[in-house]
């Protein structure tokens, strides 16, 4: 059995052997580099199974280590780390691609239980067997003008492309396999990040305002995508999305 790899990006020794030696005592092999240019090669010549990215960093910053990985196509879930507790750094690093992000400080827990997240949501299930008799593949989702493909991680309206996020397109193949129900953040959040506690619906709400802007019509007024005031979201299929 392969054993999962973390890349630990940091320019600071003590939390990279914070993190390090807390790692590797869960069971995870363990790469870490001090700056981003050297994140940045090793994120696009090594596998990894999750990594831990700072945003502060030389060289190249942790916004655009992620931009450039989410560029070349690069999907291995991203936990940004930030000693910021700005708000507009965590929204830019989610709508560059990141799956997650931790500010500092934070306690080696914590991070174990972010990244058990990320893997958990991020490795595919497998297929049911196709009998001679089985429905239609359901890989391929259609909501009015939009098409989702599953396979291909692919959004289309009326054939052209649109780019979405790794976790954008798990948000809205959840929405859709769960149309005209109102589901709450707490819920979404637990099935989608894989939380198992309701400390940070607010990542909920900042992906699907991202969401929004890429696949409704008038993001200022959703048509798909409705807000429950007070409990969450529904997604309503329409024929004129």
């Amino acid at each position: 059995m392969t054993m999962d790899k973390i890349l630990v990006v940091d320019d600071e020794p003590a939390i990279v052997t914070l993190l390090s030696y807390n790692l590797k005592q869960a069971g995870y092999e363990v790469v870490t580099a001090t700056d981003g240019a050297a994140a940045l090669s090793l994120g696009l010549e090594q596998s990894f199974t999750c990594i831990l990215l700072d945003l502060m960093l030389p060289k190249l910053d942790g916004m655009e280590v992620t931009k450039r990985l989410r560029q070349e196509k690069v999907r291995t879930p991203i936990i940004i780390v930030t000693a910021k507790s700005d708000e507009f750094d965590k929204v830019f690093g989610l709508e560059l691609g990141a799956d997650d992000y931790i500010t500092k400080p934070f306690s080696p827990r914590e991070v174990l239980a972010r990244i058990k997240a990320v893997i958990r949501r991020a490795v595919p299930t497998e297929p049911a067997p196709v009998s001679a008799t089985a429905p239609v593949n359901r890989a391929i989702m259609t909501v009015g003008n939009l098409q989702i493909d599953q396979n291909k991680y692919r959004v289309t309206r009326n054939g052209k492309s649109i780019s979405l996020t790794p976790k954008e397109f798990e948000l809205l193949v959840y929405f859709v396999e769960r149309e005209g129900r109102v589901l709450s953040r707490d819920a979404i959040l637990n099935h989608v990040w894989g939380y198992d506690y309701a400390s940070e619906t607010r990542i909920v709400d900042i992906h699907i305002s991202h969401l929004r802007e890429k696949i409704e019509l008038d993001p200022k007024n959703p048509r798909l995508i409705r807000t429950v005031r007070g409990f969450g979201y529904e997604f309503v299929g329409d024929e004129h999305a």
